[in-house]
């Protein structure tokens, strides 16, 4: 299977939509991915995310938009009101983590204190177990690290998935066994930004998926 993770275009975050440009963004990704072999697209249920994806339904005529309520952006913040650094803002704090040394593969990172009080850690964490529930009904089982091939053939299938910078970030983190604040530090992805993850098809097969492109975004260097 082919996994191909795309951002939505720039937004009106107020009124959850794209902006004028977001629309023009969101076609130019329609016409980049019209070769990609898509044959079933899903959406996060925010509005910015199904504007952009209407795009390419439209363009490959694939009718039905799958929702995917866990890919929702994620949340940040403080739990309880008490100040954590940044206002609990991912990116901003994966920076400072950096100019102070921290490692980053660190997998206690939950609980460092810019983020044991921070909303985004429990948002984290049900992306990964959306992920994983998701990813078994396309064929490909959690276990331990990897995934397993439970699919009955090797016929290579090709899904979208269009969402968010956080959402899809906690999602790779999971799928390729990082950690969130790693990912935040090292994929900037722009609007309508392009990833995808290549599953071995081969079943039975246990498996960590391969990147063949990371955030790309040159279909709107123009922009």
């Amino acid at each position: 299977m082919r996994l191909v993770i795309v951002r939505h275009g720039e937004p009106n975050y107020e009124k959850d939509c794209l902006t004028d440009l977001g629309h023009v963004q969101a076609k130019l990704a329609a016409e980049r991915l019209s070769d990609e072999g898509i044959e079933e697209i899903f959406s996060s249920p925010m509005g910015r995310a199904k504007e952009t994806a209407s795009y390419t339904s439209e363009k490959l005529g694939i009718k039905n938009l799958s929702v995917l309520d866990f890919m929702h952006e994620l949340k940040w913040g403080s739990v309880d009101g008490n100040p954590i650094f940044a206002d609990g803002h991912p990116w901003t704090i994966s920076d400072e983590l950096v100019r102070q040394g921290w490692n980053l593969n660190d997998v206690t990172w939950p609980g460092h204190d810019f983020f044991k009080n921070n909303l985004v850690t429990a948002e984290c964490e049900k992306v990964a177990s959306g992920t994983d529930e998701w990813l078994e009904s396309l064929g490909y089982k959690r276990e331990g690290l990897y995934y397993r091939n439970v699919n009955r053939d090797e016929t290579q299938h090709t899904v979208a998935l269009f969402c968010h910078g956080g959402s899809s970030s906690a999602m790779i983190a999971r799928i390729m066994n990082q950690t969130f604040p790693y990912v935040c530090a090292t994929m900037h992805v722009d609007f309508t930004g392009i990833t995808i993850l290549r599953f071995d098809r081969f079943p039975g097969s246990l498996s960590v998926p391969s990147f063949e492109i990371v955030s790309d975004s040159r279909h709107i260097k123009n922009c």
